[in-house]
């Protein structure tokens, strides 16, 4: 993370799309925030533990789970834990609570006095995008059904599948796994209609 932020030059804010943890320990989520300088938005990943909720509402990081935070024009959301696995992992949701908890934001962000983009960053993809398995798609369906609405998702989950996916007019992009080095870096810039997102990937 230290090469990552280090080769990453004068970014704004940093996103981070889930598996802060490999199934814990909690406490790591602290020393991981402390390596950043800049606002950090957070979300848990499906193999983090439910408790990392408290640990990351105590670190430095915005955690974004659940809740819509506004920096600048943009609208930002987050949605952790991923639906439901064969693996029976610590931080699964059933696609009617991601659909509920996702109706609320989008609502949320959608009726805010500024009208910029809408920047949905969830531990799980929306199916069909960046997420192929070899036995099929596993995103979530609850998610898709919202993809028109959003201007971007950032997410990561399906370790295997960085990259960048087109549901019509909305970005998809999982950056890679941090661990192995792998990052983006994503530009959004203000346009009269629809706005412009120029997404760099990255390797240390």
């Amino acid at each position: 993370m230290e090469k990552i932020i280090d080769t990453a030059g004068d970014f704004d804010i940093a996103m981070i799309a889930g598996d802060l943890t490999h199934f814990g320990p909690d406490a790591k989520v602290k020393e991981l925030m402390e390596m950043f300088d800049k606002p950090v938005l957070a979300i848990p990943g499906n193999c983090d533990q439910k408790s990392i909720i408290k640990a990351l509402d105590t670190s430095k990081a915005i955690n974004l789970h659940g809740k819509l935070e506004q920096i600048g024009k943009i609208r930002f959301i987050g949605l952790g834990g991923s639906n439901f696995t064969p693996f029976n992992t610590p931080f699964e949701l059933s696609e009617e609570e991601i659909e509920r908890v996702l109706e609320g934001m989008i609502y949320s962000a959608e009726n805010t006095d500024d009208h910029g983009p809408i920047v949905l960053l969830a531990h799980a993809p929306p199916h069909g995008a960046r997420d192929e398995l070899p036995f099929g798609h596993v995103g979530s369906k609850a998610i898709l059904k919202f993809a028109d609405r959003v201007d971007l998702i950032v997410c990561g989950h399906i370790h295997e599948a960085k990259g960048i996916e087109n549901i019509g007019a909305t970005m998809v992009v999982n950056p890679g796994e941090a661990c192995k080095g792998f990052y983006a870096l994503i530009t959004i810039e203000d346009a009269e209609s629809k706005p412009i997102i120029i997404v760099e990937f990255k390797e240390v």
